[in-house]
């Protein structure tokens, strides 16, 4: 009798200690000069993988990239007394840089990824060659309806179909079923939801103001940034891109229109074309 192995899951990649972390990752993609670290967000059910592929696909056959599932997302192993805060996450992007010898890379953050992406060009700015923030909390704003839903995610098909189709997405349409059946499977894997509720509990605004930067910080960064928002986000307000845009010096923005908090997988192609000519303005010629 013929047996059929199931296909591999895509959003399991390698594994690497850091610390008392066993972080899942993805490094795909050899080209020259510096390497890309994607940072993921912090929807029910996501991991490295589901945030990044398109991204992931458009940019490894010119740049290495590397996308770890953060703590408490995905497929990464932590400890089960882990508080999950900025500083948690912070020493475990350094140690996985240093776990792959990686010394400086373009960095790319979305959303609480943003957060953690400025975080890294702040307290270990010469591990940051150019920085990306797209959509990207880490000011202070006033917490949306959109963000508030996202955090207290309830499991159920129907709660995360209302995510993905009125939350993250401005054209519903590219949701379909059975990407709501996969990512309300993602969220109710063993221990999925226990780690996400612990994260962000309510009352919620102490989250947003958890992961909000000192503008003194932001005016000090020294980097070449990138300021990318969808316009019609209601996760995250346009208003914290013209924040960042205001503080951080050597920034400039492309605001998407026709686009909610997904800018990378709803304008795919046009946000991969702006990462390749951004990152290669720094190359030598």
């Amino acid at each position: 009798m013929a047996t059929h192995d199931a296909p591999p899951n895509p959003e399991v990649g390698t594994q690497v200690r850091t610390g008392d972390i066993v972080t899942n990752y993805h490094d795909i993609g050899t080209g020259q000069g510096s390497p890309v670290l994607l940072l993921h967000g912090s929807g029910p059910g996501v991991s490295a993988w589901a945030n990044w592929r398109l991204t992931i696909a458009a940019l490894s056959p010119r740049f290495r990239v590397v996308a770890p599932d953060l703590a408490g997302f995905g497929y990464t192993q932590v400890p089960e007394d882990i508080e999950y805060t900025r500083a948690r996450w912070l020493d475990q992007i350094v140690g996985f840089l240093d776990a792959l010898g990686l010394d400086k890379v373009h960095v790319v953050g979305n959303s609480f990824g943003g957060s953690m992406a400025l975080a890294l060009a702040i307290a270990h700015p010469e591990r940051v060659d150019r920085l990306v923030l797209m959509g990207a909390v880490g000011v202070p704003f006033e917490i949306t309806p959109g963000l508030d839903a996202v955090w207290g995610y309830q499991p159920s098909l129907d709660a995360m179909g209302r995510l993905m189709r009125e939350t993250f997405a401005y054209d519903a349409s590219l949701v379909t079923d059975e990407l709501v059946r996969m990512r309300y499977a993602a969220s109710t894997r063993p221990g999925v939801q226990e780690a996400f509720a612990a994260m962000f509990p309510a009352p919620r605004q102490r989250w947003v103001d958890a992961m909000a930067h000192a503008e003194a910080d932001l005016r000090a960064i020294p980097h070449t940034t990138l300021l990318v928002h969808g316009r019609d986000d209601v996760v995250i307000p346009v208003s914290t891109t013209l924040t960042m845009l205001e503080w951080i010096s050597d920034s400039q923005a492309h605001i998407f229109g026709r686009c909610g908090h997904w800018t990378q997988i709803e304008h795919a192609d046009a946000f991969a074309a702006l990462l390749t000519s951004f990152f290669d303005a720094g190359a030598p010629y």
